[in-house]
């Protein structure tokens, strides 16, 4: 269409307005009008936004023409012309008639054009140039404009073929950086250096493709070169990403390689003669980590100093990289002391084994025939109590205390092998006859014993644990009523007793008439334990408030620790430990009863009371869980409602989470935008809150963190897809109907599963509510079904929310 010269764009006017010229063409009413709109789009897209603002000046010349055919030209412009006019000129027939048909034709019919612009008729060029510069118009119209339809052409294809190659290129590095930030960092360094291999070799074939076109075409390289600059920026924080990644992953694999030789303590007296002989070159191979992780720690410092833009991941790094040095230094060290302490118990375990296996030597050795007479019996007695005097003499009986005292480095092994042999050495002192029942069934011998064995160290720490709360309440509590010490307590303690003990009295009531008791009442059937706490569950929520107050208790003892009360009171009780570790103990309680318990079971698989013992363990869990987080909630800062309010805490961790937009991003230095948020998210039955984790330090203490709130979702109005593509950690909580739709990365599938679990629990249980009122009003109203009640069961908003899984695209 264009080859038929009907229209063309030849230049920019004085004010900038751009100008078309409509020439002579004798076939231009039979160009269909598809055609004709197509053409004149076109050439109004090729000027600036700037130069089309201000309006396009229309040249029709008609000077050859009848004046119908000019009517017919101008009706097509005014009724499809795409862009905003500034004037028509309209060169107008030639011939005499054809003139004065045109003068009396436009003072009647001006308005029928529906043109909001002047429309100029002139009767020569020369009226012509008076609007236009000769320069800017073709040899045709008088100008001296240079203009050749053929090269316009030409030139103009190439440009949209070089638009079309700048689009493709961008699209393809946009796809690629798009691809770049959704890639996560390896966990290994194989896996490390082949992500670092393989998008080093699709960057390098990406990049040629824009210096071969930019060399083809030079006209609107500049855009090119634009995007292929934010590209490049991209590409340069990521490659640096990588290499530090692997960096990383190098000196952690050389740490848990070394780690790995230094954390054995031996499974026996050879093997742990062995290990020590073995511990120089494993102080060597850890020495040469430390320096490794030395360096990578003094680089992090060198790219903290050149304000590197991953400064606040940086930082951390390096704090812990010295931090695992300092704790390998000092793991070597401990080394040589664990392995001889290990060395002693193995070799006092084979003395033990020894012993044990001449009794059973010994007693299978008897001759019935030999005590059938007084002196073989008296001989016979005589062998064994010499046998039993030989275990004083080798201080056999130490091996329990020595067990004690180096618990914490014996192996689970070990510490199997070190039961047996303690079964066995009691049962042959208390009546060696029956060493052949120890041996030959010992499934119903030492499992019991165990049993009773952990039964007895239950009752026995609790009672201490109450021994020590009542001298918490009653040397340090009642003291701040003592008038002989009131002038040593020290101001900021002044009407702060609930503040720095919290609920520890009635903690102490309820273990000292309660729970104490049914402990010892169970001492006789152990297996049936379990029933204590489940009794129990409720009662046990008290520590849920203790722990809650525990950092303002610790914020006080801070401020107050180290007055002469609190050193007069524990003169007085005797205590080697001052008082906060004292105020520690209720928390190390409630965790321990959950490991004891798992002890238990270990010991009464298949037996009565098993059911019972798993249900306490699993009721102790939740209570730990329950604390846990309950000290999360009340760090929650800047939420403006009630927490209570919210219904019961049910889930709380932390998440990566992106926000789904529904306008892409257009340009290829967005892709920064694809770092996901941390958040820490809180599930209630009522709501799910986002909130931002802040480590707060205060007077060179630990940190404690808080949690600043930053955005809620009612659970009526959310909806779950379990499934996202390309992470089979992440899941979808969208809201108001993919309104709002939020990517949330678990750090672990046993994390998403049971979040996604509890979520859809909740949202079950809100339909079958919903469901259950719709019953109810049914019933209200037998012979009647409102339209408010149909809407209430269609419409419900977790009706549909709850999906089954599918793949759901990250835009």
């Amino acid at each position: 269409v264009f080859k038929l010269e009907i229209s063309m764009l030849i230049d920019i006017g004085k004010d900038g307005s751009p100008i078309i010229t409509f020439p002579e063409f004798s076939g231009f009413n039979e160009v269909s009008d598809e055609d004709f709109v197509n053409v004149v789009t076109y050439l109004t897209s090729i000027p600036s936004m700037d130069a089309a603002s201000i309006g396009f000046i229309i040249i029709l010349d008609r000077r050859k023409d009848k004046w119908n055919s000019a009517i017919t030209s101008l009706a097509r412009i005014a009724g499809c012309f795409p862009g905003n006019l500034q004037l028509v000129l309209v060169l107008k027939p030639s011939r005499l008639l054809q003139r004065a048909i045109a003068d009396v034709s436009m003072r009647l019919h001006r308005d029928d054009f529906k043109l909001k612009v002047p429309i100029v008729m002139l009767n020569s060029l020369s009226d012509l140039h008076g609007y236009i510069d000769k320069g800017q118009l073709t040899c045709d119209l008088g100008g001296t404009l240079d203009y050749c339809h053929s090269q316009w052409i030409h030139h103009r294809t190439a440009i949209e073929n070089f638009a079309l190659t700048v689009k493709s290129t961008a699209q393809m590095l946009q796809q690629f950086g798009t691809d770049l930030a959704e890639t996560e960092l390896p966990n290994d360094v194989q896996c490390t250096k082949d992500l670092l291999i393989t998008h080093t070799e699709k960057h390098d074939k990406l990049k040629v493709a824009p210096h071969i076109y930019k060399t083809v075409v030079h006209v609107g390289s500049k855009v090119l070169d634009e995007t292929e600059n934010a590209f490049e920026q991209f590409w340069s924080r990521h490659h640096l990403k990588l290499e530090q990644c692997l960096q990383l992953r190098h000196f952690e694999q050389d740490f848990r390689e070394t780690l790995l030789g230094l954390s054995d303590t031996g499974d026996c007296v050879a093997q742990v003669e062995h290990l020590l002989g073995d511990l120089k070159t494993l102080e060597d191979k850890a020495q040469e980590s430390l320096e490794k992780a030395q360096l990578h720690a003094q680089h992090g410092d060198q790219l903290i100093q050149s304000n590197h833009y991953a400064v606040d991941s940086i930082r951390p790094k390096c704090v812990e990289l010295r931090r695992i040095c300092d704790d390998l230094s000092n793991e070597a060290k401990k080394k040589r002391d664990i392995l001889t302490k290990s060395l002693e118990i193995h070799k006092r375990i084979d003395e033990v084994n020894q012993w044990c296996e001449s009794g059973v030597y010994l007693l299978a050795s008897q001759a019935v025939d030999r005590c059938q007479t007084q002196e073989g019996a008296e001989a016979a007695l005589q062998d064994i109590e010499r046998y039993m005097n030989s275990a004083k003499e080798q201080q056999l009986s130490h091996l329990k205390d020595l067990s004690n005292q180096y618990e914490i480095v014996l192996s689970e092994w070990v510490k199997v092998q070190m039961k047996r042999i303690t079964v066995e050495y009691i049962c042959i002192q208390s009546n060696p006859q029956s060493q052949f029942v120890v041996r030959y069934a010992n499934c119903f011998f030492v499992l019991p014993f165990l049993n009773s064995h952990i039964m007895n160290e239950l009752i026995e720490t609790e009672r201490l644990y109450v021994e020590e709360l009542q001298s918490i309440i009653e040397g340090y509590a009642a003291a701040l009523d003592d008038p002989e010490l009131i002038y040593l307590i020290p101001p900021s303690l002044e009407n702060k007793k609930e503040v720095l003990f919290g609920n520890l009295p009635e903690i102490y009531v309820f273990h000292q008439k309660t729970f104490l008791k049914e402990l010892e009442n169970s001492v006789e059937k152990p297996e049936l334990v379990g029933t204590c706490f489940l009794k129990r569950k409720e009662e046990l929520q008290i520590y849920e408030k203790y722990c809650q107050n525990k950092l303002r208790s610790e914020a006080l003892w801070r401020q107050c620790g180290d007055s002469m009360f609190f050193q007069e009171c524990q003169k007085r009780l005797d205590h080697k430990l001052s008082l906060d570790a004292y105020l520690l103990k209720p928390v190390q309680r409630i965790t321990k009863y959950q490991l004891m318990l798992k002890e238990m079971l270990k010991c009464s698989k298949n037996s009565e009371g098993t059911a019972e013992l798993e249900e306490a363990l699993a009721t102790m869990l939740d209570i730990i869980k329950s604390v846990n987080d309950s000290m999360h909630q009340i760090a929650i800062t800047g939420f403006e409602g009630n927490l209570n309010d919210l219904g019961k805490l049910l889930m709380q961790g932390s998440f990566n989470v992106w926000t789904d937009h529904k306008k892409g991003h257009s340009k290829v230095k967005d892709l920064a935008r694809f770092k996901p948020m941390q958040r820490h998210l809180f599930l209630y039955h009522k709501m799910l809150l986002f909130c931002k984790k802040r480590e707060e330090t205060s007077d060179g203490h630990e940190k404690s963190p808080s949690y600043s709130f930053k955005h809620s979702l009612k659970m009526s109005s959310v909806g779950i897809t379990e499934n996202v593509k390309g992470d089979i950690k992440k899941f979808e909580i969208w809201y108001n109907g993919r309104e709002e739709v939020y990517i949330v990365q678990a750090p672990s599938m046993e994390v998403k599963n049971t979040w996604v679990s509890e979520i859809r629990k909740v949202l079950t249980s809100q339909l079958e509510a919903c469901r259950g009122i719709s019953e109810q009003t049914s019933l209200n109203s037998p012979f009647t079904q409102t339209r408010s009640t149909k809407k209430l069961v269609t419409n419900y908003p977790g009706e549909n929310m709850i999906q089954l899984p599918r793949k759901a695209k990250i835009n």
